[in-house]
């Protein structure tokens, strides 16, 4: 069994949280290759190192007058890495690696060369504190001339590269393009590295560790205490994802999914907890009906009626056509016999509406067409409310308690998910009110 294991910026922010992440790999042998990110915050007032780096690159690339602002970011981010050196007893010096980056730096080789040194050089500690070999992140991860992800290439290099390795430590969040130049992921990065490497060793599991125990069913700012999410699916995560939960990139998720790998969200601080278990399908039984609530605010919504339109040929692609030209992207869209509703994010709408109503007008001459603005759209979802009669009606009642107007609905046929549209001003109430009947009282 094997196990690739990434740790994220604020497990490795200082050295007691590289002492407990030392402490989990060391817990378990399968845990044998390792992805670091770079130091995160130490506290709210700290200044993440990749943040420090940006800016010190920022202002080594300006005049020479500079300099000195230049010199006294790289001091701060050497300091930082030298208490994690010292607070680890480690008989390690960073010294030739802070002189390349002061030249390279000088030599503006790159933002992206600039931000991927705090992956670099935390992965070189790493490799330090455990003994394991490093592996530098550009000898392996691949990215093409135009700058996009090579994920072939990049499979066939690391699977060659780690087939007679027990152990490794490879840095997150950068590769290297053909010509050798530095390139990082634009989001996710250290995420979508351990995702890639969990595919190319063909690991049993990618453990993901952070500073929460898994994902919660709702956000805890509207949900103080809010029970987390024991299994999910992928679907089941691209439907929270979509709608606005703050989960894992996309592209952290593609190469492990492609494999077949679950992925285990874990918390650094609390290690007993198991976390939430991300797997492509599953005959668990959910704890609750649903999964997750989740949404999002600020959607307007462009409702067209016209008698028999049903039987009119085309009309639905000659309405879509019209936000198409005026470049607006389309969230949702429930429809009735006589009524089509395309529902859009306000902010991209409002300044092309009048070209839009005007578009809809000449395309298909609608009986009435009205605008609504300033609406949310919750997402309940869970594998669940498959199996459960009257979910609907628990949810609407729920809502109907609460005082809360439904102004949409939009189910799918898979009976994964249900989209509500609500006012903005009754959003919390409307997560609050689906929460308390699925999952504290359980009706």
């Amino acid at each position: 069994m094997k196990k690739v294991v990434k740790f994220g910026g604020s497990s490795l922010a200082s050295a007691e949280q590289f002492r407990k992440a030392g402490s989990i790999i060391r817990n378990d042998s399968t845990r044998r290759f390792v992805i670091p990110s770079a130091p995160g915050k130490r506290n709210p007032d700290d200044t993440k190192v990749t943040d420090m780096l940006y800016q010190c690159y920022k202002q080594a690339i300006l005049d020479d007058d500079m300099e000195q602002d230049f010199e006294e970011i790289l001091m701060k981010v050497e300091q930082r890495y030298d208490e994690i050196i010292d607070g680890l007893n480690l008989e390690l010096s960073l010294d030739n690696e802070f002189r390349t980056i002061r030249e390279n730096f000088c030599k503006k080789v790159g933002r992206d060369y600039a931000a991927s040194r705090g992956e670099y050089l935390n992965g070189i500690i790493m490799s330090a504190y455990l003994g394991y070999p490093f592996i530098d992140a550009a000898e392996v991860i691949r990215f093409n001339e135009e700058g996009e992800f090579d994920s072939e290439t990049t499979n066939d290099i690391l699977t060659e590269r780690l087939a007679g390795m027990e152990y490794a430590v490879i840095p997150g969040f950068y590769g290297a393009m053909p010509n050798g130049k530095i390139k990082t992921f634009s989001r996710g990065g250290s995420d979508i590295t351990g995702s890639i490497v969990a595919r190319a060793v063909q690991a049993d599991t990618y453990e993901n560790w952070t500073d929460v125990s898994g994902f919660l069913i709702a956000d805890p700012r509207i949900i103080p205490n809010s029970k987390s999410i024991d299994v999910i699916t992928y679907r089941e995560l691209r439907e929270l994802s979509y709608m606005g939960a703050t989960v894992l990139h996309e592209d952290a998720i593609f190469p492990v999914k492609k494999a077949g790998i679950p992925i285990n969200i874990r918390n650094t601080n609390r290690p007993e907890d198991k976390g939430t278990l991300i797997v492509e399908a599953t005959c668990q039984k959910p704890r609750f009906i649903i999964t997750g609530v989740t949404g999002k605010k600020d959607f307007a919504s462009v409702t067209v009626e016209k008698a028999m339109m049903n039987s009119e040929v085309g009309f639905c692609k000659k309405v879509l056509e019209v936000f198409e030209e005026n470049g607006v992207s389309i969230e949702h869209m429930p429809s009735g016999i006589d009524t089509m509703t395309i529902v859009v994010h306000q902010d991209e709408f409002q300044e092309k509406e009048q070209k839009v109503i005007a578009g809809i007008h000449r395309a298909v001459e609608p009986d009435f067409l009205e605008l609504e603005s300033d609406i949310a759209l919750v997402a309940v979802v869970g594998r669940g409310m498959k199996a459960t009669r009257g979910t609907s009606g628990r949810i609407f009642s729920a809502l109907s308690h609460a005082n809360v107007n439904v102004k949409m609905i939009d189910q799918g046929s898979s009976e994964l998910n249900i989209i509500i549209g609500v006012r903005n001003h009754d959003f919390e109430e409307a997560i609050k009110a689906i929460y308390d009947i699925f999952v504290t009282t359980q009706l």
